[in-house]
């Protein structure tokens, strides 16, 4: 069987499996994404691919490892893909902006860990241009098509990382997360979107969106997967300003599970009758494994939405890229320049009231996880196709936010997951929520409701079953 004949699961348990059996080795993965790669053709998922040799190379040196070597390194011969706001040394970090495109020296931390844990970077990954949008049709680089329906948007700004797991070419991927980056487009692809606590994955070597509450974000088939990954990368780094040290809840899960949802006058799916029915019947399912409280009042959320991207957040990315925004507007899309420009006239009295605002808004959040172990929200509303976002490019956008905006500003960690697909096929996803340093205890939660759904995984047609293993 030739490399391009093989049928290769790309689910790190099921690959795992393969490589042990002597199935398929890293060299064969690699060629036939490689070659699958290049059959696709320019179809928006990568700004860069590595170059074939250079990934055979990698691979046979993993192969040359003795067994107790590749036993110590937990992804062995894992293939990823970064988000080309995310330094990879090797690759021109772009952001999505060809004038910005810089040649960086060292990998981002995250990068590296994956790396030294026998992870294969395969390519970085397009993007919304500087992490300014939950569309993914803000990049000269194209559009990355969203695998099941090219006329709908793949979900931004981490467009590409999404599509590259879901279309088979990776086993996990390596977004940004501010407002919802890593997971409106993980519900869009019918993918995990796993956003940590702000601080466990560092931030240095990432152009920055908005640096004080942003954070790497992970996407992979599976829960477990995810968690993986996140276990991976995670740890303090003292060159990180934003970074903490802080020890995880303990995992253990405490039955009956108590879910919250928004109360019911709070929920918007602007209009989509079938993401609500989708997100109904998710609820149902809530309540076969716990209780569920479907009376938590959704307005500090929203207000905290309000903050963040119609408020002094704006000052934030507009600081961040001054000397592009002023200096070399013209190497911007317009969308882009309008965002960013949005954050010159914020004050330095706009910014501290917002602030202040905030842990208001952050101790009334506080005080429902008395109530509630998780709280479960629709990833979006609704999905748009490409030329509705062209039509109306911001508050579509904003739109899509609904769920996700406020989620750092609270310091919550989250977890999208897969949630059912409409008449048409296109993928409905969830999103549960709980505290900072709860990221264990949610992930195991979230790999329970997913295991309990038995969706597809990604844009494949292979069940979701459960695999006895998994953490």
């Amino acid at each position: 069987m030739t490399a391009t004949q093989l049928e290769i699961d790309l689910e790190l348990p099921r690959l795992a499996a393969a490589y042990a059996s002597g199935t398929l080795t890293p060299s064969a993965v690699v060629d036939h994404l490689v070659r699958e790669i290049a059959r696709r053709g320019e179809d928006g998922v990568w700004i860069s691919v590595a170059d074939r040799d250079g990934l055979l190379s990698r691979a046979r040196q993993l192969e040359a490892l003795t067994p107790a070597q590749r036993e110590a390194l937990p992804l062995w011969g894992i293939p990823f893909s970064v988000k080309d706001c995310i330094d990879a040394a090797g690759f021109a970090t772009t952001s999505a902006c060809p004038g910005f495109s810089d040649l960086p020296a060292a990998n981002s931390p995250s990068v590296e860990r994956l790396l030294a844990a026998g992870a294969i970077l395969i390519g970085k990954t397009n993007m919304d241009q500087f992490a300014t949008g939950l569309v993914g049709t803000r990049s000269p680089y194209g559009v990355a098509r969203n695998p099941f329906d090219a006329a709908y948007i793949p979900g931004g700004s981490s467009s590409g990382a999404a599509v590259s797991v879901a279309s088979g070419l990776v086993s996990v991927a390596l977004g940004t997360d501010t407002g919802g980056s890593g997971r409106v487009p993980a519900a869009f692809n019918n993918i995990v979107g796993l956003k940590p606590t702000r601080g466990l994955l560092s931030g240095a070597g990432i152009v920055p969106a908005c640096r004080s509450i942003e954070t790497v974000s992970i996407f992979a088939l599976t829960v477990p997967d995810a968690r993986r990954v996140f276990d991976v990368a995670r740890g303090y780094d003292a060159h990180d300003p934003f970074s903490r040290q802080h020890a995880l809840a303990p995992e253990e899960v405490v039955t009956p599970i108590r879910f919250g949802i928004p109360d019911r006058g709070s929920l918007d799916f602007f209009g989509d009758a079938e993401a609500a029915a989708l997100f109904d019947a998710a609820v149902r399912r809530l309540g076969e494994s716990g209780t569920v409280d479907s009376s938590i009042d959704y307005a500090p959320f929203s207000e905290l939405n309000q903050l963040l991207f119609k408020g002094p957040w704006l000052a934030e990315r507009y600081g961040a890229l001054r000397h592009i925004v002023d200096g070399r507007p013209d190497a911007l899309l317009p969308v882009t320049r309008v965002i960013l420009e949005g954050g010159r006239s914020i004050s330095g009295a706009d910014v501290f009231a917002a602030q202040q605002r905030c842990e208001v808004l952050k101790r009334q959040i506080a005080a429902l996880w008395q109530r509630i172990d998780v709280l479960v929200v629709p990833t979006t509303g609704t999905i748009y196709r490409i030329d509705e976002i062209e039509a109306d490019p911001l508050d579509r956008n904003y739109k899509l936010g609904t769920y996700t905006n406020f989620v750092n500003l609270a310091d919550l960690a989250a977890v999208a997951i897969p949630a059912g697909f409409r008449p048409n096929g296109l993928p409905f996803g969830i999103t549960l929520l709980a505290p900072a340093f709860s990221d264990h205890r949610l992930a195991t939660i979230a790999a329970r409701v997913h295991d309990a759904g038995g969706w597809p995984l990604g844009a494949r047609a292979a069940r979701h079953v459960a695999i006895q293993g998994r953490p």
